[in-house]
């Protein structure tokens, strides 16, 4: 007889039947499991080292208990379990559970089988689908436990410190029998329940679904199991009505989200990777249909090193087109702070490493976790073989909501991608119907497209799917009320979107993130290795490239260059140069840069010796001199300072062709020498022919005048070098965000230590010193320098920085109006806009920057250059460039210190293009090298020259360069930080890719390289293309070159890409921004 149903009473009903905190003892729920049993022994030895499980297993081993903690943070607990499964369940399902609050792998026969976090799902290991006579009931397991959570040891709060002393609690231990068929009607009824929940009232599927649930609850006996596939078959009978052809089709995908590193080291990150990984392969072997795509290159070289197992594990499901390499990258590097170089070779290294593993290069980019991205990214993905690109990060925005989730993205170039944003907003779906619905409701290009992404898994170690995820979304494949969800690839995703482009919007320009804009400033002295580290190897792959061409005996360090590349590229992860990672993460990062400066170092001495041999060896008739080398692409006329009589040091003019090194001339005259005056009110003016200042007692700029134009670029009444402090309290993401509010709290910066000096008196170079005190607690010492010649005024500024939760500015309000300001990014420039009218405008009250920023007015402006930093604003007439900040979360330390950096103001006649900007903001980051050399006389030497000031010769390095053959064996490997190091028998440390976790390996070539690569005699240079201009440009070198063509980013030569050696040089031709690389094969 039907039943009167109201809907609060008949959906509570549900709710309790399933519910796992209320009526357990009598409803479904209650039955997941049947009977427990402890292990027979449970022991475990402590260590505070990350060690391989070969070591970990000799090892004593004590007693441990249920309930027992195990900590301090960060040490590693190995477990001895040894079980013994009862012979009455023969033929039942048996389980071993495991829950604690650290991160757990279980061992099994020496290898990783499962990874067990608590916030993933993940507290069993299946040891048995139906017990067997004939299989083992007795077994030794091992869990390795990291006293650590998911999210690391935060004290208070996920992002807070971690806490030094936290204990991982471990709260079960133990057999069960798992009631698969309980399970299944769980699973059933779950879906059931939330489609009548969230269908709403007004849907008759809602209430179909249900009565259903209803239904079943009423057939189901939970004391009797023969009544559950009757039950089962009232949810199958709903689950297979079927939809219409015109229903939304979201394409599933299983994921985890690795940060590198972020609220733990990066050696913990090699065990999150494991854990995940084979878990994933676990479930792929009982889910032939599940997929899922993985990113970042260095991960899977990580476990290729130190899970060789697992490994091949992975390569065989990469072969079934189940487990699916993406991204192309190394890492997923933060998307706006590295160098167009540098984001060149983050798609260099990563699409050789997945084509030498895995014979396939990854045709759609992924990062779905940056802070905003590049207007030059479009032009990078497309010459690395990617014309897709998949994020959601924008979803994040703090003002506006970004108008799209399928569109074509345009850079600056004006290259296109076809980029699709999740519409669910999340890449850590869980497939549950709320989700699923979402995805639909949320989408932005209704009509326009009718396919959308769904990435499903726990991140960040907590292991991806899990098999409920994919039980759900089966249930949900084709069900009438709902979306069809289809497990799916990103190639057939991307694939049915190119189908349906026809109608998609196109957005030019970058994508902006409206939020975590602090990651510009944050951990500056990560800011300053990750530029000063770029410089670094781009000089020695300069001089090592002119080296290899002058000296046939000399040899490219290919395979040194790729592993101090791999390191920067490393340290570029999103957490990491942004800022936002624990103190543990910031020292390691801070060692790789302290690595790659000594080892740069080393090998630029090498290619400098090799280069120059003939003018550096002395002889008996040989003269102390000085050899001044150019790594750029133009020539410089600069002051430099060299070593002096009894250690002093002398200055000197020097002109230094492009790429290329001349002797310093005597005698040394300046076209006007720098005149450096004290004023009687305690003021001081210098002044060098090109550009008069006069500054105050604090150090401010009170003047500043091109002397051709007599132009004064400082309005009246205004300083110019203010330094301004400002609160810096975000709502939540400490290192992450500084929030609008904080522009209210500007607080000049007025406390004189010391006043204005004269420290150098003039001639070739003019200088000034004073100090300040910044806040309560810090200081400030400031030299401002000006060379002769030189067209810009620098800052050298010291700070020793002790505030909290303080913002450090300094400002140049200038004489210019403008209602746009230009900003260097990567490989070009773009405009944002100086005012405030639109939520869009205002948004960008702190933006990013590379060398420089710029405000202009027709025929004058004035350019600001920096050598480290990476945040500024212009808003109206002033430019700020952002120095210092100070959060406390996640690192309570957060650039407390000592810092030392230099910016520039540089006032110019015309655009900055035609003044010369860029070039300027390059000579300042990239210094000339002075050498002592032995010969008084020898002509200037230029390897490479551009006709066109447009054009920016960016590198010059060997073609395909990656890896030096003939490595020696018998190497002893250890692990530091994440990465290996190699100690030959003298113990001389080099940087390995082929050791970890103290696993000793035979070390080999990591990537084979393409086409390009068996050219050793081949050189690649890039060049782009600056001003935004059109332009025809002459490449000319001095090396004896037999061949020239174009090839793409990843070095393939182009196809109908020869170029003719003519006697003017190599014809390029650009269009605005265009990156061009050349492949030149030298002569014998």
């Amino acid at each position: 007889m039907a039943a009167i149903k109201h809907r609060r009473t008949a959906l509570e009903r549900v709710e309790k039947f399933i519910s796992d905190v209320y009526f357990t003892d009598c409803n479904l729920r209650g039955r997941l499991f049947g009977d427990r049993c402890p292990p027979a022994s449970l022991s475990y030895f402590q260590t505070p080292r990350r060690i391989p499980y070969e070591e970990a297993v000799v090892q004593e081993f004590g007693p441990a208990q249920v309930g027992q903690s195990f900590g301090p943070t960060w040490e590693t607990c190995w477990f001895k379990v040894e079980l013994s499964i009862p012979p009455a369940w023969a033929g039942r399902e048996v389980h071993f559970v495991w829950e604690s609050d650290g991160e757990g792998m279980v061992w099994r026969d020496a290898q990783p089988v499962q990874g067990l976090t608590k916030e993933g799902e993940k507290t069993s290991y299946i040891l048995t689908r139906s017990l067997k006579e004939s299989e083992p009931h007795s077994l030794t397991l091992y869990v390795e436990l990291a006293c650590n959570g998911l999210f690391g040891a935060g004290k208070g709060s996920m992002i807070a410190p971690p806490d030094p002393d936290r204990r991982v609690t471990l709260s079960k231990a133990e057999l069960v029998v798992f009631n698969r068929d309980v399970y299944e009607l769980l699973v059933d009824l779950e879906i059931l329940l939330d489609m009548a929940q969230l269908l709403g009232e007004e849907n008759q599927r809602s209430f179909q679904a249900l009565y259903t649930a209803n239904q079943m609850v009423n057939v189901c006996d939970v004391t009797d199991p023969s009544t559950f596939p009757a039950a089962h078959e009232l949810a199958a009978a709903i689950f297979s009505q079927r939809n219409g052809e015109s229903q939304h089709t979201i394409h599933a995908m299983g994921h985890c989200h690795i940060d590198s590193a972020w609220l733990w080291p990066y050696e913990e990150t090699i065990r999150k990777c494991a854990r995940s990984w084979v878990t994933v392969v676990h479930l792929m072997e009982h889910n032939p249909e599940l997929t899922f795509a993985c990113s970042q290159a260095q991960q899977f070289e990580w476990v290729r090193s130190c899970y060789p197992g697992l490994y091949a594990r992975i390569q065989d499901f990469v072969a079934k087109g189940q487990f699916i390499p993406v991204g192309g990258t190394w890492v997923e590097m933060d998307g706006n702070l590295p160098s167009g170089e540098s984001m060149v070779r983050q798609f260099l290294q990563g699409q050789r490493f997945f084509q030498e593993q895995f014979g396939r290069l990854c045709s759609e980019f992924w990062l779905p976790d940056t802070f905003g991205y590049s207007a030059q990214l479009p032009q990078l993905m497309r010459g690395c073989g990617i014309q897709r690109f998949l994020t959601q990060k924008l979803s994040w925005n703090l003002v506006n909501s970004f108008p799209h989730h399928t569109f074509f993205w345009e850079g600056i170039d004006g290259s296109q991608v076809l980029t699709h944003f999740p519409p669910g907003d999340s890449y850590g779906m869980h497939g549950r119907v709320e989700e699923i619905l979402k995805t639909v409701k949320n989408n932005k290009d209704k009509g326009r497209v009718n396919h959308s992404a769904f990435l499903f898994g726990f991140g960040d170690g907590g292991g991806g799917p899990t098999q409920k995820m994919l039980d759900r979304m089966k249930r949900m494949s084709n069900t009438d009320g709902l979306p069809r969800v289809q497990i799916s690839t990103p190639d057939q995703l991307f694939s049915v979107l190119e189908k349906e482009s026809s109608q998609l919007c196109t957005w030019v320009g970058e994508l902006f993130l409206e939020l975590h804009n602090g990651t510009y400033t944050t951990q500056a002295q990560i800011k300053k290795g990750n530029r000063e580290c770029e410089r670094i190897l781009h000089d020695v792959e300069v001089l090592s490239s002119l080296a290899v061409a002058q000296d046939r005996g000399f040899r490219y360090p290919a395979s040194q260059l790729q592993q101090l590349w791999r390191l920067l590229l490393l340290n570029q992860f999103h957490d990491v140069l942004p800022g936002s990672c624990i103190q543990l993460v910031v020292e390691d990062a801070l060692q790789y840069y302290t690595e790659i400066r000594r080892a740069g170092a080393q090998l630029q001495e090498e290619a400098v010796q090799s280069l120059c041999r003939d003018l550096l060896q002395p002889n008996a008739w040989s003269t102390p001199s000085t050899l001044v080398l150019n790594t750029l692409s133009w020539e410089r006329t600069e002051v430099i300072s060299r070593p002096g009589p009894e250690g002093t040091e002398t200055l000197a003019l020097v002109t230094v062709p492009s790429m290329g090194y001349a002797l310093v001339q005597e005698p040394l005259v300046p076209p006007q020498p720098v005149a450096v005056r004290k004023q009687e009110d305690g003021s001081i003016t210098m002044e060098n022919g090109v550009i008069a200042v006069c500054l105050d007692t604090m150090g401010h700029l009170t003047s500043l005048q091109l002397l051709d134009s007599g132009r004064e670029s400082i309005p009246d009444g205004c300083y110019a070098n203010q330094f301004a402090l400002f609160d810096d309290v975000p709502l939540y993401w400490d290192a992450w965000d500084v929030m609008d509010y904080h522009l209210e709290t500007r607080k000049p910066v007025t406390t004189l230590l010391k006043p204005l000096e004269i420290t150098l008196a003039g001639g070739l170079r003019g200088s000034v010193r004073f100090s300040l005190q910044v806040g309560k607690s810090s200081t400030l010492t400031q030299e401002i320098i000006l060379d002769a010649a030189c067209p810009y005024l620098r800052f050298l500024t010291q700070v020793e920085w002790k505030e909290a939760h303080k913002f450090l500015k300094v400002e140049f309000p200038v004489q210019v109006r403008s209602t746009n300001a230009t900003y260097e990014i990567q490989f070009g420039h773009l405009q944002r806009p100086t005012h405030w009218n639109t939520s869009w405008d205002w948004a960008r009250f702190e933006v990013w920057v590379h060398k420089w920023l710029d405000l202009s007015e027709h025929g004058f402006g004035v350019a600001l250059l920096n050598d480290c930093k990476y945040g500024a604003s212009a808003h109206r007439n002033v430019l700020s460039l952002s120095l210092l900040r100070a959060p406390k979360s996640p690192d309570s330390t957060a650039d407390i210190g000592h810092h030392q950096f230099t910016y520039a103001v540089m006032p110019h006649q015309g655009s900055f293009q035609e003044a010369g900007v860029i070039q300027q903001a390059y000579n300042l980051n990239f210094p000339l090298h002075v050498v002592p050399a032995s010969c008084a006389q020898c002509p200037a030497w230029s390897a490479f020259s551009v006709s066109s000031p447009a054009i920016v010769l960016e590198s010059v390095k060997q073609a395909g360069a990656g890896v030096e053959e003939g490595r020696a064996e018998g190497l002893r490997c250890c692990c530091w930080a994440g990465l290996a190091f190699t100690h030959t028998q003298g113990g001389q440390a080099q940087l390995s890719t082929a050791a970890c976790a103290g696993e000793a390996v035979p070390v080999s070539p990591v990537c084979t390289p393409p086409k390009a690569e068996d050219r050793a005699e081949g050189l690649v240079v890039r060049l782009y293309e600056a001003h935004g201009s059109t332009v025809t440009a002459w490449l000319q070198t001095s090396l004896p070159i037999k061949e020239a063509m174009l090839c793409d980013l990843l070095e393939r030569p182009a196809t109908e890409g020869h170029l003719p050696l003519e006697p003017q040089g190599l014809r390029l031709s650009f269009t605005p921004f265009r990156v061009l690389s050349v492949l030149l094969l030298r002569s014998c």
